[in-house]
């Protein structure tokens, strides 16, 4: 066994296991971070620990593998709360922080408060490291949590206010590297046989059947799968936001993406369906509208790799546990084409019609500030065929979600979970992830302000995202509730929602990044082209129409 210190451990493991960038905010494991240098793997100082977790979250999302990120003990709280995101987008990320020595616990120490909560709410599996002959196992089995089964959050707290008890001791270490836990999925499980063939049954006996495809069928890089069942067995499709890539849009069989952030047309159809088949899908309160979609009483037949996910949300007909791809494919080499549901899919194409129908002319506008529908529809043209569109949450995610398409099979998409402001930073993670795709982040005026320093982080590290900012002044979602509350529009209601008039082109530039500002949509094209040839960070300040208000989810009565 070589003599090593913990740093040049942990930085020989990161190499092994594909990692080229960590996030952190310092100080943390300065010793690894050194040994990382000499490694090639690049180190991402941020501005706040939060902005180290959305990196290190979309980084694995895109990546599909471990992302990675890490914060003193003073910090470690706020890199709790960034990782809400990762936790509820099931993203792999295995987060390092440095905490007081079990002397210094329990007796007021400064800047210590004890970290097991805050990590225990948004992690699979969070553990202390108090020596270094422990860090071996923990760091493998750090790998091991974080991308088996539904992946997630990790966290592994060092001895040290800034680790240092682990990173700069030194121990006879052998560094192993356990290359199936890189990428997810490690395993691909596959339901019985008996299980597959009644499964086939009740989706061809189905008269109106729908499958609703969740970040599952993302992880198991199971879209060509997807497609092929549905148009075997002929079911409409829809899906949440975390698949929005893996269904083409212009398939006869889409229908788009179903529940809270969600097309009618799409909730419509499910509410229609007498089967309804989750495909990796947490069946959670997003992509069911707060459990509406479908109505209570629907037959449902629920596919996922953690068992623990089956059957919580809607009683099953049917529970199949597997991973999506392998399992998908034992159904396609099993089920016979039906080709008996014309009616049922011309109901679901006229459903879709209807729909596009109704939001064209708001697509179409000429109204002046741009409507957000036209931002959308002039993105959709333009998005360079293989970007990765990042999306912020709230109307960034609705918007995205619902009035863009991904034209060309290459683009892809990921939002964010949770937390507004995710999207800036988590452009900068995707990047590192796929430094040769354009990436591009849909945020509003209100996102944007959280992270904006991280502009600067992008900058530093030439890390060149574009920004999209539908920047209608205010937080225009909020609106509504703050109107209903003061009985009208006041100046109290107003306060509580309206903005200041921010030019975020001239702030971009002012920190020696790109700006540009669009006022008609017909500037929007040459705004896209410049920032990205820019070959800096950017940000395309669109100046949108305050009353652009995304309207609510369509729900049954």
């Amino acid at each position: 066994m070589p003599k090593m210190t913990g740093g040049r451990f942990i930085a020989e493991t990161f190499k092994g296991y594909g990692i080229s960038h960590v996030f952190f905010m310092p100080v943390i494991a300065p010793k690894a971070l050194y040994e990382m240098e000499n490694l090639g793997i690049k180190r991402i100082m941020t501005h706040g620990e939060k902005a180290a977790a959305y990196m290190a979250d979309a980084y694995a999302r895109i990546g599909r593998g471990p992302g990675i990120c890490m914060a003193q003990s003073v910090g470690a709280a706020n890199l709790a709360a960034g990782l809400q995101d990762a936790y509820l987008a099931c993203a792999p990320v295995i987060a390092i922080t440095g905490r007081q020595t079990q002397i210094n616990q329990h007796r007021h120490a400064y800047q210590e408060v004890d970290h097991k909560g805050p990590f225990g709410a948004v992690t699979k599996y969070s553990v202390n490291v108090n020596a270094l002959e422990q860090l071996p196992y923990f760091l493998r089995q750090a790998f091991r949590e974080a991308i088996s089964g539904t992946p997630g959050p990790v966290h592994l707290d060092f001895e040290g206010f800034i680790g240092q008890n682990i990173a700069e001791a030194e121990a006879d270490l052998d560094v192993i590297i356990e290359e199936q836990f890189t990428q997810v999925p490690p395993f691909r499980p596959e339901p019985e046989l008996s299980r597959v063939r009644e499964a086939i049954q009740l989706l061809a006996r189905a008269k109106r059947p729908v499958i609703i495809a969740g970040g599952g069928v993302t992880y198991s890089q199971a879209g060509a799968e997807l497609v092929e069942l549905a148009e075997k067995l002929s079911i409409p499709v829809a899906t949440s936001l975390n698949a929005k890539e893996t269904f083409q849009y212009d398939h006869p069989l889409a229908i788009g993406v179903c529940g809270h952030y969600s097309r009618a047309c799409a909730n419509k159809a499910v509410c229609e369906a007498d089967l309804v088949f989750f495909i990796g899908s947490h069946t959670g309160g997003q992509v069911t509208n707060e459990w509406k979609i479908p109505p209570k009483g629907t037959p449902v037949i629920q596919l996922d790799i953690n068992p623990a996910e089956l059957g919580r949300s809607f009683p099953l007909a049917l529970g199949l546990q597997g991973d999506v791809r392998a399992s998908l494919r034992k159904m396609i080499d099993h089920a016979a084409p039906v080709a008996e549901r014309a009616e049922w899919v011309s109901r679901v194409q006229a459903l879709v019609r209807e729909w596009r129908a109704e939001v064209e002319p708001l697509a179409n506008s000429d109204d002046l500030p741009t409507r957000p529908e036209r931002l959308c529809k002039e993105l959709t043209d333009i998005l360079p065929s293989d970007a990765i569109l990042v999306s912020d949450t709230g109307h960034s995610g609705i918007w995205t979600g619902t009035m863009m398409d991904l034209k060309h099979p290459d683009q892809r998409f990921i939002r964010c979970a949770g937390s507004l402001g995710w999207g800036l930073p988590a452009a900068i993670g995707a990047k590192c992830a796929e430094p040769d795709r354009p990436v591009i982040c849909f945020t509003g005026d209100g996102g944007i302000w959280y992270h904006l320093t991280e502009l600067d982080t992008a900058l530093r590290y030439d890390i060149p995202t574009v920004t999209i900012v539908n920047n209608n002044r205010s937080l225009n979602q909020e609106k509504g509730i703050n109107e209903r509350t003061y009985g009208g529009q006041t100046p109290g209601s107003d306060e509580l929602w309206i903005l200041t008039d921010a030019d975020f082109a001239k702030i971009a530039q002012s920190m020696d990044c790109f700006g540009i500002a669009v006022h008609r949509p017909s500037e929007l094209s040459s705004a896209l082209e410049q920032a990205l040839a820019s070959g800096k960070p950017a940000v395309v300040d669109v100046k949108t129409h305050i009353e652009g208000i995304a309207p609510q989810a369509w729900a049954p009565a």
